[in-house]
């Protein structure tokens, strides 16, 4: 295939396919790197496969390095200095996390949690470092740290340095609450820079094309499931579409502006519309506004302009020479008082939903939205709604269960929201959890379904749920509830099947379930150290909050004996 010597087409799609060097080969832990790079399109293709030619060599280099580093004699011991410049390095990123999570608005959760989770951490903290207690934590982050290409030291594991640069991080991890707390008061506390790192002239700084991929490979890594830098990556993509290729010091307004008026000429699915499909970003941007088609919402634009910030945003902090974010103002105003994208469920949509031919009687298991006698109790269309009503789970981490993923464990019947097979996946990483099975659902009689789906020997709990075209569970099902919705009179703009997701939180909080038990519930990111620390909260605690849940204007009494 011409234009790069790593691209190939399979069938109509582009692909990256790159041999393992010969000096690597024997210990690299693939034969080749080769995957799809997502695309019909030949010039698409040929700019995606520059980029990921870029990244794969980089993965070459760095496992090149992590060979000598194997090879290199471990310090038995570190000196005071290196304790200290460690600790240094350590506070710095520290708070440079806190200034990302700042910038991004505490995305996922709220301002005052934030204040929270540090006090609670805190606290914590001070605790043990008062009793000479190591959380296994800081052991883990030293070892971590030590890897990092700012430090790059190896130490023997059986050092005595090993406790000395624990409770150094435990107390450098106490000065940097204390400045986050400061920071939340208001006062300005500046992130330091990282010691002894030299500043990168602007002639230094690399193509957005290598920095994007930094970006994605970083994130991946610590935070990002794989939508969300699917979501992130092919807008910072259209991005260079726009604005070109060039190093980040070049960058300015007048690109932000260019790609701003773009996403204001598209209107929303416009990859999907026949007069747009298969045209570049730009384009189609083009097209769009020739014709004159309706835009897309200022949610959506906002929304995609957020994904780009982001990068951004984390450049600013990764890279001397770019002093600004571009976006940074270019968001549009929403006219009247602004809300979120999805409201919950009234009692009345909630009694209309689960009184419908589905719940009550419908033709068949084909024709669910006509009246009559059959109650298809052995689907998905049945199940998914009212476990997510008492769950709070997305519809794609529902549809996706495995009947592996409901079991008993320490004498609680719980299900497991993951993505360990090969056709699951979740929002975040952080989304993994485990959730107990509510009293309502084993009332209603899910525990017998589960039951005839393990004796028919079915691997999903709802096979005949099928996944879209673009990878996913939910989009095929979205559209059914959309027409469940429709057909009860209960669709307006506001509502969708994220709307039991918010009808669940509202459910906790009226139960008097603690917010953090909701949180871990519902597999929302914590900010900061919170995070890394994990939810901390057993089955029991879980199962105690979930029971506690309750719906007392929703009657579902007409589908116990159904």
């Amino acid at each position: 295939m011409s234009g790069h010597p790593r691209l190939y087409r399979r069938g109509a799609t582009f692909y990256h396919r790159a041999a393992i060097p010969v000096d690597i080969k024997s210990s690299y832990p693939k034969a080749e790197e080769t995957f799809s790079l997502r695309t019909k399109d030949f010039r698409e293709a040929v700019r995606r496969v520059r980029v990921e030619a870029a990244r794969v060599d980089r993965l070459f280099d760095a496992h090149r390095k992590e060979i000598v580093r194997e090879a290199e004699p471990a310090l038995e011991e570190l000196t005071d200095a290196q304790i200290k410049r460690i600790s240094e390095i350590y506070y710095a990123h520290l708070l440079r996390e806190d200034e990302e999570l700042r910038l991004e608005g505490f995305e996922g959760s709220s301002f005052e949690e934030h204040v929270q989770d540090i006090n609670d951490l805190d606290a914590g903290n001070r605790g043990d470092f008062a009793r000479g207690i190591q959380d296994p934590f800081f052991r883990e982050e030293a070892e971590e740290v030590l890897t990092w290409t700012d430090v790059d030291l190896k130490l023997m594991p059986q050092s005595s340095s090993w406790p000395k640069l624990v409770r150094e991080l435990q107390a450098v991890t106490i000065k940097a609450a204390k400045a986050q707390r400061e920071r939340n008061e208001g006062e300005v506390i500046e992130t330091p820079l990282i010691p002894t790192i030299a500043k990168v002239t602007p002639s230094d700084t690399p193509l957005l094309s290598v920095a994007i991929t930094q970006w994605i490979t970083e994130k991946t890594r610590t935070s990002w499931a794989a939508k969300t830098a699917d979501d992130h990556s092919i807008w910072i993509d259209r991005f260079v579409i726009i604005a070109g290729d060039k190093t980040l010091e070049e960058y300015g307004r007048a690109d932000a502006r260019a790609f701003k008026e773009a996403l204001m000429a598209l209107p929303a699915n416009w990859t999907s519309q026949a007069d747009l499909k298969n045209m570049a970003f730009d384009e189609a941007a083009k097209k769009a506004a020739e014709l004159e088609l309706p835009p897309m919402s200022v949610t959506n634009i906002n929304k995609i302009i957020g994904f780009v910030s982001a990068f951004w945003n984390w450049a600013k902090v990764n890279y001397d020479g770019v002093s600004g974010n571009p976006l940074d103002g270019m968001k549009l105003q929403k006219s009247g008082k602004a809300r979120d994208e999805r409201h919950p469920f009234t009692s009345g949509e909630l009694e209309a939903i689960f009184n419908a031919p589905l719940y009550t009687g419908c033709k068949s298991s084909w024709s669910w939205l006509t009246p009559g006698k059959v109650v298809p109790r052995e689907t998905g269309l049945y199940w998914v709604p009212l476990i997510s009503l008492f769950t709070g789970a997305r519809s794609g981490e529902i549809i996706q269960l495995y009947t592996s993923d409901i079991a008993e464990q320490d004498g609680i019947l719980r299900f497991e929201l993951t993505d360990d097979g090969d056709d699951q996946r979740l929002k975040t990483n952080k989304s993994h959890r485990f959730i107990p099975v509510h009293p309502m659902l084993k009332t209603l009689g899910l525990p017998e379904f589960i039951d005839k789906r393990r004796k028919a020997k079915q691997k999903r709990l709802f096979p005949e749920m099928p996944k879209g075209a673009d990878g996913y569970y939910s989009s095929p099902y979205s559209r059914q509830f959309r027409r469940l919705l429709e057909s009860v009179d209960a669709k307006h703009a506001k509502n969708a099947f994220h709307s039991f997701r918010h009808s669940f939180e509202d459910a906790c909080r009226n139960s008097d379930v603690p917010s953090e038990l909701m949180n871990a519930l519902q597999g929302h990111s914590v900010p900061g150290m919170a995070a890394r620390y994990g939810s901390g909260f057993g089955l029991k605690r879980l199962a105690e909050a979930i029971e506690k849940i309750e719906y007392p204007k929703l009657d579902l009494s007409h589908l116990k004996g159904n």
